[in-house]
């Protein structure tokens, strides 16, 4: 018995391993506004290449995970121990709003054998309230996860089951400086809401910085303990006021559940009850008090700014005519209150009408304060011709670093204005000219290349090239046999045999039709004398029924179709004077003729047509071979749907991982779209400038490259080139590499085809045109290499790249400590000159202007 059992237990085992899966573990219905967990669980520890397939949608978020937790197990049944294990994936999921999210088919290698989960739904019903003082969405769990975390109905909450710690990151500042503020929340109960709200202060000027909405906990020891806690909110503060300033104290109101054990829970369900309840609880956030300490004498011209800031200037053009309209562009940058800083003063000629400026905030607010540009662009409109000075703009600012005020300056521009037209002028407004946005997203397939290098220059480029040349001497060779073929005579009156005893024989069948036999007669027997003299060589003279015998045994044509030939002349000759039916005498010797002529031809091509088959065979091998390669293609659909849905972070993220199958032209286009919609102008620019790399003439590319550059701070007018090199370079780029290689091996095979025309061609026109064609054919031969030559050429040397960083300021040597000569700004273009120092770049503008700065600043194209 003992053994059946053993035997039954080890089958169980056994069945239990071959059917093993991924168990899924979800609610069926959540509510909208709620956190519901997905839990994924395997019966082993022995698991590898998980995979959940989990992706946000427009009804779910996914906001963490996944978290891993194991289990193991050991029993003793009569003597006999057996143990388990298992592996579990948690993950945390917010439902956003009412819809079915379908949880796809999880995959895993367990044991080494794949294994899947079958795919589920999850049920969203209601609407999210909108908490706009940022209440933690209530957590959906099942009613043993609620009992474990809940306490009882009743059970007192105290400060150290709930708490909420302020900190600053410094007590003492100075006037303007900024002050990091942080609200961190613990708790050891069942939170489910938590609303409270900076007031309005005096004496501080206030910025809330803003944090995901989804509130995601951890753990943490405070005093030995384990707490949840999460960081609430937090504040950049700007004191405007001196001495000791205190933040007051701030009272969040928060709901906290507990479990109501006195209810029985089939009671609650049936009879609309419930088995919790609410508890109200005021968690009051202590006071903080800093220290402000006063600026020193304030000098003149003191703009307001503290922190650390720089300021350049940028002119639209130094030559212009009178009442002519011009820009100047003021930008201050750094980190500090740069919203608070006084508009910088332009002094500009007496005679120049000045217009007020249009002020563009390009700052954003960050746990180190508020980093950016303010952008002041002012127009004037000199009224009188001349050479005028715009003296530098200067900034004065405290600087928090130094502990000392600070003046920086613009360099000055020097303005020739030219006598104008005599009419007045006022700035024009072209934006209503100007593209409203970017184009959208490329859709479907897209093409990949690797990433290791091109098609042209490699050992298929040239193979493929070798083919042409061996294609085209096979083809040379066969045109040349049939030239030498043409020219021989004989050859040709042997081939044409055929042709002219076909003709004679048509004309011999009306002949017969009309009752014409003498002229019928005459007709055939022309055919068959004429036949075997072309087919033969025989000239006329030395045509007998012995010398055609002679001649034919020498080509195999065996006795019987020599004996039926000869029989048909002898016919032929004997039927013109025989009397009878002339109708039938004339039917019996047409189908003789006509019989023996076409068994002569049969058995003489029989000899040829194994020469012919493998010719055609040969030449269907060199097309074959002469046929393009189709290249592969990926998809990216996926990505695209979370663009359309308007997920741009998560379409940013499958289009970077698409990105590492290979560099693909559509798939950095549509990346560069979804950085700009996020308004990472950065990386958008990145993105389209390698986008453009792979396929230079693609014309939205190009229009969403120059759209998002005109977004950009700093408008550098490139140093002028002749037209020509100007043409040749958008010539290069007119094409990818690989275009050029494509076009270049078709450039060739299409040229090689004309020289054959030019060579053996009947007709003169087609000899010249087989001549001109083939030389241009060949220039652009040359000329598509030389294109695909140089464009990977600069490919490979990747000079380009953008700058990351909102402001830089560029040396002059490098050295952190070495002269700023100019300031760049974020997506600005630069060209990388010399690499040789680890922690500096040489870089040069399309203006021509060179520095240094450092490798973390920008971002190689």
């Amino acid at each position: 018995m003992k053994r059946y059992t053993l035997t039954f237990t080890m089958l169980l085992m056994a069945l239990a391993l071959w059917a093993q899966t991924i168990q899924v573990i979800a609610p069926q219905k959540v509510e909208a506004g709620e956190n519901f967990r997905v839990m994924f669980k395997i019966n082993t520890q022995d698991v590898s290449d998980f995979r959940s397939g989990l992706h946000s949608s427009d009804v779910v978020e996914v906001i963490a995970g996944p978290y891993t937790s194991s289990e193991s197990s050991f029993r003793m049944v009569n003597g006999h121990t057996s143990s388990s294990s298992s592996i579990t994936y948690t993950y945390t999921l917010y439902a956003a709003k009412s819809g079915t999210f379908n949880i796809p088919a999880a995959h895993a290698k367990a044991g080494g054998k794949q294994i899947s989960s079958a795919p589920t739904k999850v049920t969203v019903t209601g609407t999210a309230q909108n908490n706009n003082n940022g209440g933690a969405p209530k957590m959906h769990d099942d009613d043993e996860q609620h009992q474990q975390q809940m306490r009882a109905a009743g059970s007192a909450i105290t400060g150290n089951d709930l708490f909420i710690r302020v900190s600053a990151n410094k007590k003492q500042v100075h006037e303007q400086e900024p002050i990091l503020l942080t609200y961190k929340v613990y708790t050891l109960v069942d939170l489910t809401q938590l609303e409270g709200k900076m007031p309005e202060l005096t004496g501080f000027h206030t910025q809330e910085i803003p944090l995901p909405q989804q509130k995601s906990f951890h753990i943490e020891k405070v005093n030995g303990k384990l707490y949840r806690s999460v960081t609430w909110s937090q504040y950049v503060m700007y004191p405007q006021m001196t001495g000791k300033l205190e933040i007051p104290s701030i009272t969040f109101k928060g709901i906290v559940v507990q479990q109501n054990r006195a209810v029985d829970p089939f009671e609650a369900f049936f009879n609309g009850g419930s088995g919790y309840v609410e508890v109200k609880r005021n968690i009051v956030a202590p006071a903080l008090q800093v220290e402000v300490l006063p600026l020193p004498q304030k000098p003149a011209g003191f703009s307001g700014g503290v922190g650390k800031f720089n300021i350049s200037a940028q002119l639209n053009k130094t030559e212009l005519k009178a009442g002519e309209p011009v820009t100047l562009r003021i930008v201050v940058g750094g980190n500090g209150n740069l919203k608070l800083i006084k508009q910088p003063t332009v002094q500009l000629p007496k005679d120049w009408d000045k217009y007020d400026p249009k002020i563009t905030d390009k700052t954003k607010l960050t746990a180190n304060g508020l980093e950016g540009n303010m952008v002041y662009d002012i127009l004037a409109v000199p009224r009188n011709q001349g050479h005028y000075t715009i003296p530098p703009v200067e900034l004065t600012y405290y600087d928090t670093q130094l502990n000392q005020y600070k003046t920086v300056k613009t360099q000055s521009f020097e303005v020739e204005v030219a006598k104008g037209d005599g009419t007045s002028s006022t700035a024009i407004d072209y934006s209503a000219d100007r593209p409203k946005d970017i184009r959208g997203i490329k859709t479907g397939e897209a093409s990949t290349v690797a990433t290791s290098g091109f098609f042209f220059g490699t050992a298929g480029y040239l193979a493929s090239l070798l083919i042409q040349l061996i294609a085209f001497v096979a083809l040379l060779v066969i045109f040349r046999q049939r030239a030498i073929n043409n020219a021989d005579i004989v050859k040709m009156k042997g081939k044409k045999a055929n042709k002219i005893a076909t003709r004679r024989l048509r004309k011999a069948s009306k002949l017969m039709q009309q009752g014409l036999s003498g002229q019928f007669y005459d007709e055939v027997l022309r055919a068959l004398w004429g036949y075997v003299g072309d087919k033969l060589n025989i000239a006329p003279e030395k045509l007998s029924r012995e010398n055609i015998a002679d001649n034919l045994s020498l080509y195999a044509v065996d006795s019987d179709t020599i004996d039926k030939f000869i029989s048909a002349i002898d016919e032929c000759e004997f039927m013109r004077f025989a009397p009878g039916d002339p109708e039938g005498n004339m039917a019996k010797t047409f189908d003789s003729a006509m019989t023996a002529i076409m068994e002569i031809e049969n058995v003489m091509k029989k000899t040829k047509s194994n020469k012919a088959k493998a010719t055609g065979y040969s030449f269907l091998i060199l097309a074959l071979m002469m046929l393009p390669l189709s290249a592969s293609a990926i998809t990216k659909q996926n990505a695209d749907d979370e663009y359309a849905r308007g997920n741009y972070q998560q379409a940013i993220k499958d289009y970077r991982e698409l990105l590492k199958a290979g560099a693909s032209a559509e798939i950095y286009f549509n990346l560069g779209n979804a950085y700009f919609r996020t308004d990472n102008i950065a990386q958008s620019l990145l993105a389209y400038e390698r986008a453009l790399q792979l396929s230079p003439g693609d014309e939205d590319i190009r229009f969403n490259l120059q759209y998002v550059r005109s977004k950009t701070i700093d408008k550098i007018t490139p140093k002028a080139e002749m037209f020509f090199v100007t043409w040749y370079h958008s010539l290069v780029s007119l094409m990818s590499v690989d275009a050029w290689a494509t076009t270049a091996i078709a450039s060739i095979i299409a040229a090689l085809l004309l020289i054959l025309v030019f060579l053996f061609a009947p007709q003169m026109w087609a000899r010249k045109a087989g001549f001109y064609g083939s030389c241009v054919l060949c220039v652009l031969f040359l000329l598509s290499n030389l294109f695909a030559w140089q464009q990977k050429h600069e490919l490979e040397k990747r000079q380009g790249a953008i700058v990351i960083v909102s402001t830089v300021n560029v040396k002059k040597t490098p050295n952190a400590s070495g002269t700023d000569i100019f300031i760049i700004h974020e997506g600005t273009r630069v060209d990388i000159t010399d690499r040789t120092m680890k922690d500096w770049r040489a870089i040069r503008l399309a203006d021509g202007r060179e520095g240094w700065l450092m490798p973390s600043q920008i971002e190689e194209i």
